[in-house]
Formats: structure tokens, C-alpha cells, sequence
């Protein structure tokens, strides 16, 4: 075993898993955009590439837009990830291999400059820096190069190391060892083993709570150690991101860190494990040396502002230096809330509000509401509706831009907006008036569990949008 390990079949695992999570997002954003980005969607991608420039913005959709083309851009992209996980994009000659992964990163990049507030995610830029550096590491032909796979350990330990330090930075109850105390019910989108995950123990949650911080900002250090100390700290971030994926829905952001993960493993370890033959490399080309080389050296030079950020006092949480996504910055949960809020959102079939009227609620997919509904698993699919939800209930600003827009198109019964939903609780005609109000939500104790069958208690705290009807946006 050499001294970092590096081997072909995790160089196999991280172009598989990128692949499948690259699918996943594009077909994501083909499913999603016309109702949050299209023409006449929420936020309209033509009126954003009207106020943005290519330079600030880079996209292929400042040359043209349609609604059209740009779920052909979305499909195509998940036709090229879905050949690339089925092992023909590794089979090709180098400069086709390579050719198709810059395809998807052109096509995830364009997508995500004209995605505004639906793509304000860190995970976005994570998913564009990796695939970047997924052009550079080869085919099935040639040895994985050691520069680019070193370059994928510095990706994932910037992402651990600065999730860990924006939490030590951050709240006091990361620091009292106190967070997990509350960040299983608080969390953006629960998951279905959520609930129980919340009644662990409390000296539990302190365990989880010093295990973070053991894991993000101790482990990723080892990563560079030789092997097998490197694999085994990239077990240990395996095990502590599939817990994270056990107990909530962060769209790709826990499976590409376990992606990314897996290329530290060498493959002594993954041999007796991939039923998989290792084929005797070829020669490698000295063009693609040396571009993997330049590569290499941008990273570094690049890797002054995220340092910098993370060294400093006043540490951005997710953030990207350039509008390319190359080198970010990176973090999770600086602050836990202590109370999950819930936006409901309700229409009647009554054109006045009277002391009969009858309320009906529009149930989201992945979002609480029903309180007898248990929370589902959908990640790494990307709820960006649900998402923004959430952050809207905690400060009505997020919901500035598209709320409005979005109580319009239920007043409509837009189709593509229904999409989007779990149920429309007015499937013939649409309802005359649509209100808002806010709850509070808290997980149910064991036995009322039992005794009711529900997953929440909640209590009316709020209105966030008295009743509107079409009338109020200058509609009949």
C-alpha cells in the first residue's frame, strides 16, 4: 500500500456517485423549474437574466432562453449522467470521457447562475466544484492521477472543517454540547426516523453533539496521513454522514460527502469488497499531466480565499468566491432554533369569510403539516419549494420575492405549481380565497404517539396572509 492510496476503484466510486448524484439533480431542476424559474413561473428566469450580466452570472442561457430549451438542457444533462453511472463515460478515449463531464458541469453551472434564491444552496456549489475536479481524474484506461484525487480530500475536508468551525464559532449550544437537543425537530425537512432520533437520551445528544466536532474538525486532517490511517478516517465520515442521512433530508450535501468520502479508500480495502477487475493502467498522456497539473495549481491559488474565511472571525457559512463555483467555502448549522414554525397554507370554496366557512389545507411533499402525516424520506432528491418554506416560516423575508406568486398560482390551480405538492385539497374547481397562518410545532412525546397516531402537536401562533383572492393580484 502506497502512502496515499491512491487507487482505481475509489477513483471508480466517486465518478459513480457523482454521477448518480448529478442525475438526481438534473432531473430535479427538469421536474421543478417551470413552477419556481420558468417563463412564468415564481421567479422568471427571463426577468433574472435581464438584470444579470455573464460575466457576474456565467450560463449558456444568456445566449437564449425558453422554457423548451432549458428542460432540454435539464434532461440532456441527466441523459449524460445517467450513461456515465451505467460506465460508458469511463470506457470512452480520454478526451471524450472528459469532454462529457464538462458538458454537465457547463449545463449544472448555467442552471444554477439563473436559479436565484431556489439554488441559494451550499450543496449546489459542493455538487459544481466536484464535478469540476471530475473532469481531470481520467478513465477506466489510465491510473487515477494522485494531484486531482489529493485535490478531492482538500473538497471534503473544507466542507467538514468548515461546518465544524462555523458551529464552534456559532451557537453557545454547540459549544455546551446542547444542540441535538433540539436540531432533530427543528431541522429544515425531517425524516421519517426523525422522531425517534429526537427521543434519543439526552447524554446521547451531548455524544452527537462531541462527535461532530471530533469528526469535522479533527478527522479531515487525517485524510492526508498516510494509508491506512487515511481510509480510516474517511470510515469514520462515512459512518457520521450516513447517520446524518438516517435522521433527516439534506437534498445530496450528506451522499456527496459520503462520495467524496469513498475516494480516499484504497483498493486493499475495497477489493475483498467490489466484486470489480483492476485493470494494469496505461500510460498516462503528458497533455493530460500537465493539465491536471495547472488544474492543481489554480486550486491552490484559488484556496486563499476560503482559508482565509474560514480563519477568519466573521465566517460566511456557504459561499463561493467566483461566479464559476471552483474553490467555496463551506458550513452547516452555525445557529439551531429552539422552535420549529410552520407556514400552513389553506384555501376555501367561499367567496367571504363567514363564521361556516370550511378551511382546507394544501399538504406539502416533504414539509410538516398534517400532524398525523410521518415525515418522508426524499433526499438526495431536492424539495426546493419545501426548503424555502422553511426558511420563510423562521423570517417572512425569504418569502419576499415568490409567496405571493405562489398564493396566485394556487388561486389558479396552476398545474405546474400542483405538481409540486402533495395534495391539492382542490382537485375541479379552485378555490375563491387562500390564506396563511403560522404554527407551531413540536414532536409528539411516546405515549401520545401511541394513544393518537400523530407525529406533531401544533399550536396556531400566528397569520402570515389574511384571505386574498385572484382579486388581489389583478385577476378575475
Amino acid at each position: 500500500m502506497d502512502w496515499f492510496g491512491v487507487g482505481y476503484l475509489g477513483r471508480w466510486l466517486f465518478t459513480e456517485g457523482l454521477a448518480v448524484i448529478y442525475l438526481v439533480a438534473f432531473v430535479s431542476a427538469a421536474r421543478q423549474f417551470r413552477a419556481l424559474l420558468g417563463s412564468r413561473g415564481m421567479l422568471p428566469i427571463p426577468d433574472h437574466l435581464a438584470r444579470s450580466s455573464f460575466r457576474r452570472m456565467p450560463s449558456i442561457f444568456h445566449w437564449y432562453y425558453s422554457d423548451r430549451w432549458y428542460a432540454a438542457v435539464a434532461w440532456a444533462g441527466a441523459a449524460l449522467a445517467a450513461v456515465t453511472v451505467a460506465g460508458v463515460t469511463a470506457g470512452l478515449p480520454l478526451p471524450l470521457c472528459m469532454a462529457v463531464w464538462l458538458l454537465m458541469w457547463v449545463a449544472y453551472l448555467s442552471i444554477v447562475n439563473v436559479g436565484q434564491l431556489w439554488y441559494g444552496f451550499g450543496w449546489e456549489s459542493l455538487l459544481l466544484e466536484a464535478g469540476f475536479l471530475a473532469i481531470f481524474v481520467g478513465n477506466a484506461d489510465i491510473a487515477a492521477p494522485i494531484t486531482m484525487m489529493l485535490l478531492v480530500r482538500w473538497l471534503l475536508l473544507r466542507l467538514e472543517v468548515g461546518a465544524g468551525l462555523i458551529k464552534i464559532r456559532g451557537d453557545p449550544c454547540w459549544r455546551r454540547l446542547t444542540c441535538l437537543y433540539y436540531h432533530h425537530e427543528t431541522q429544515p425537512m425531517p425524516g421519517p426516523l426523525s422522531w425517534y432520533f429526537h427521543h434519543l437520551p439526552r447524554p446521547l445528544h451531548r455524544v452527537e453533539a462531541a462527535g461532530t466536532h471530533l469528526t469535522q474538525l479533527v478527522v479531515p486532517f487525517l485524510l492526508f496521513a498516510p494509508q491506512p490511517i487515511a481510509a480510516g478516517a474517511a470510515g469514520v465520515l462515512i459512518v457520521t454522514q450516513l447517520w446524518l442521512v438516517a435522521s433527516g433530508n439534506f437534498a445530496w450535501l450528506n451522499w456527496l460527502a459520503v462520495v467524496l468520502a469513498c475516494s480516499v479508500l484504497p483498493d486493499e480495502v475495497l477489493g475483498p469488497i467490489l466484486p470489480i477487475d483492476v485493470p494494469e493502467p496505461a500510460p498516462t498522456p503528458t497533455w493530460f499531466t500537465a493539465s491536471t497539473l495547472v488544474v492543481a495549481a489554480g486550486v491552490a491559488v484559488l484556496s486563499w480565499w476560503p482559508v482565509r474565511n474560514m480563519a477568519g472571525r466573521h465566517q460566511l457559512m456557504n459561499a463561493s468566491f467566483s461566479p464559476w463555483h471552483l474553490v467555496n467555502t463551506y458550513g452547516a448549522f452555525g445557529t439551531v432554533t429552539r422552535v420549529r414554525t410552520e407556514i400552513v397554507v389553506e384555501g376555501t370554496a367561499d367567496d367571504a369569510v363567514t363564521d361556516t366557512t370550511v378551511w382546507r389545507e394544501y399538504e406539502f411533499r416533504g414539509k410538516p403539516g398534517d400532524p398525523r402525516r410521518r415525515p418522508r424520506q426524499y433526499a438526495p432528491y431536492h424539495l426546493r419549494l419545501d426548503w424555502l418554506m422553511w426558511f420563510a416560516a423562521i423570517s417572512p423575508s425569504y418569502g419576499d420575492r415568490w409567496f405571493g406568486g405562489f398564493v396566485r398560482r394556487l388561486l389558479e390551480n396552476d398545474p405546474d405549481t400542483l405538481t409540486l405538492l402533495h395534495r391539492n385539497p382542490f382537485p375541479d374547481h379552485p378555490p375563491r380565497l387562500v390564506r396563511a397562518r403560522l404554527f407551531e410545532y413540536r414532536f409528539t412525546d411516546r405515549g401520545t404517539r401511541r394513544a393518537t397516531g400523530r407525529w406533531w402537536e401544533r399550536e396556531l401562533i400566528g397569520v402570515c396572509l389574511q384571505p386574498v383572492s385572484l382579486a388581489r393580484f389583478g385577476r378575475s
